[in-house]
């Protein structure tokens, strides 16, 4: 059984190494919430992906502050716990607050891999030794910026292109990047941008051979998308609709998608995830992981996830140097010129947690340890 002694929340800011911008706005820099757990000697390390607005879900690092140290937090200092998939149960109580409950998680899945001295990989099941690397390129200022990143990452090897998009930016972009690179993987992802009255324009993008439009229409929606895919050739990704085992059900029953994104934050911990990954296997759809910005703590834990054997797309989980000029992981995680990660074979996360960058880089703290809280 494990017992953890103390958790740590800390707030660090870092400055991206190039502003990305979806149909959502554009984000220079990260607020990002660290969960450090302690237990018998052992350190283990989750990062909560919950950006600084509640425009991508409803949460946001304020929230999932304030709901980690008042009700998650309190919650697993008092438990025993088997690891971490007993933490659901722990945190159902609570309703909602996904990405701050993964937080919490996925340092206990950390801690149990580093007790059971084994990779987190191999913990959660996975199978691959390599994993296939995608990479999401934002909305630029130019067309001709667009297609100078487009060139620096085909180059680099990545082995599918996935493009934001919105209306105004879209089919011309297409066009564009089909006349020069006609038989990369390229996909694209609206997050939400488009509505029933796009659906002719929506059906007109099947000329580009797209592997998939990501999440065009409502958030949380099943039953326009069903709509939509039974009107396009396409295949539609769900992301931000998927947030449990459920949701996958329903709209894999409904037919509103072909291939499903899983993001660990955003179904509430590496568990929901293995559940997702596996409903999904059983009915032959495929899934991938995708990013959220993570430091490369979050970066370690979608490259243990993403080695579980049904995640057969390439996902968002690309290089640190891609997002951050210096990561708080040692080493910084790497991309072949095959566009693949190898795992790293020890045991936990696989990387080193750099904690003299990242108390260079805090700018909140707060110690809860069992029975009573206490400030650092």
């Amino acid at each position: 059984m494990l017992k953890i002694d103390a958790i740590h929340l800390r707030e660090i800011n870092m400055p991206l190494a190039h502003p990305f911008e979806t149909s959502f706005g554009l984000t220079t820099g990260r607020r990002i919430l660290l969960v450090e757990i302690e237990s018998d000697g052992l350190t283990a390390w989750g990062e909560c992906v919950a950006g600084e607005h509640p425009y991508f879900s409803d949460e946001m690092i304020d929230t999932a502050w304030i709901i980690t140290e008042t009700e998650l937090a309190p919650r697993l200092l008092d438990a025993e716990l088997q690891g971490g998939g007993s933490c659901p149960g722990l945190f159902r109580q609570v309703r909602g607050h996904r990405m701050a409950k993964a937080a919490l998680e996925n340092a206990v899945w950390d801690l149990k891999a580093q007790v059971e001295q084994v990779p987190l990989a191999q913990l959660l099941g996975g199978t691959r030794p390599v994993i296939a690397c995608g990479v999401s390129i934002g909305i630029q200022p130019s067309v001709e910026q667009l297609m100078e990143k487009i060139s620096t990452e085909v180059e680099a090897g990545y082995q599918r292109i996935k493009l934001k998009c919105k209306p105004g930016w879209d089919m011309q972009i297409f066009e564009t990047v089909r006349a020069r690179w006609p038989d990369i993987t390229l996909s694209c992802d609206a997050n939400s941008a488009y509505r029933m009255k796009d659906f002719d324009h929506l059906a007109s993008w099947d000329q580009f051979n797209l592997l998939m439009i990501e999440q065009p229409l409502w958030y949380d929606d099943f039953y326009f998308h069903s709509m939509l895919q039974k009107r396009i050739k396409t295949a539609i990704c769900l992301d931000e609709s998927i947030r449990n085992r459920r949701d996958a059900l329903a709209a894999i029953a409904m037919e509103s998608c072909r291939i499903i994104n899983i993001k660990v934050g955003r179904v509430g911990g590496f568990s929901e995830a293995i559940a997702i990954h596996n409903a999904a296997a059983e009915r032959g759809i495929p899934v991938w992981c995708g990013g959220m910005l993570e430091t490369g703590i979050g970066r370690a834990h979608n490259i243990a996830l993403s080695s579980l054997p049904n995640f057969s797309l390439p996902g968002d989980v690309s290089a640190s140097s891609r997002y951050w000029s210096q990561d708080i992981i040692e080493p910084a995680v790497t991309v072949s010129k095959k566009g693949e990660i190898v795992l790293p074979g020890t045991a936990g996360i696989g990387y080193a947690v750099q904690r003299d960058r990242i108390e260079a880089l805090t700018v909140r703290r707060q110690t809860l340890r069992s029975k009573s809280r206490v400030l650092a």
